[in-house]
């Protein structure tokens, strides 16, 4: 196995590990529960569930990551 496809499966493996985690904050009546690989699963405010607010957090977070993405494809031409 050369050493980019050793890379790519070290990279899945981290992603699918990360996957299994969460981190949990609870602040001022807002908990957030994410995953290690940064999707929000849950968003409740003073223990009511808001989606909606969860699913714009993850967009958010993914249109960051493209953005970061973009970055590092430039830099490295």
């Amino acid at each position: 196995m050369d050493n980019l496809q050793k890379l790519q499966q070290q990279s899945l493996q981290m992603q699918q590990s990360l996957q299994q985690e969460e981190v949990i904050t609870d602040l001022n009546g807002v908990k957030i529960v994410m995953r290690g690989d940064q999707y929000v699963r849950e968003v409740l405010v003073n223990g009511q569930p808001y989606p909606q607010i969860a699913e714009a957090i993850n967009d958010a977070i993914q249109k960051t990551q493209a953005l970061a993405a973009q970055k590092i494809i430039a830099l490295n031409r």
